[in-house]
């Protein structure tokens, strides 16, 4: 297929796109330019949905608050489970509050690879985390903060970066 055609039929199936787009959620503005000869240039803009694909990996930084029990938890943990979420709700006020979450992961994690790595939980796919973490991750925006969320590990608070 030559370009010329293909840029057409790309201009084409985009424009045949737009009214599902209309009716989608949050929508931007994109501009394709098809060039049809080195001084000839059509160029036409469309809407396209927000949402159009979920991204199949995310990055994150997080705290995690353990209690006596949680999955993993290091020996000199003894708060109970209801003074791990307490404490996680601390932490979720204050990222929300606009902290830094690589402070909060120093002060407050009791994850030593994440703290150590400032919260980061690195870019991962959404198998890559058990699934509440994964679930809420992947839920949030780039820069949002969840809700306090329980694991088997205990309660997290997560940022996503990217």
């Amino acid at each position: 297929m030559s370009p010329k055609i293909a840029a057409w039929s790309l201009l084409l199936l985009i424009a045949c796109d737009e009214k599902k787009a209309e009716n989608a959620a949050p929508s931007a503005s994109v501009s394709v330019v098809a060039s049809t000869a080195p001084s000839v240039t059509a160029t036409e803009t469309v809407a396209v949905s927000a949402d159009a694909a979920p991204p199949d990996s995310v990055a994150c930084q997080h705290v995690l608050v353990a209690y006596k029990g949680a999955k993993n938890a290091p020996a000199n943990i003894t708060r109970s489970k209801a003074e791990a979420k307490t404490r996680a709700e601390e932490v979720h006020k204050k990222a929300v509050a606009g902290e830094d979450m690589a402070d909060l992961a120093q002060t407050y994690s009791d994850d030593q690879g994440s703290r150590e790595r400032r919260g980061s939980a690195g870019k991962f796919k959404r198998e890559g985390m058990v699934k509440p973490f994964s679930d809420a991750a992947f839920a949030l925006k780039v820069n949002e903060i969840s809700e306090v969320v329980e694991t088997p590990f205990g309660f997290h608070v997560i940022k996503r970066n990217q």
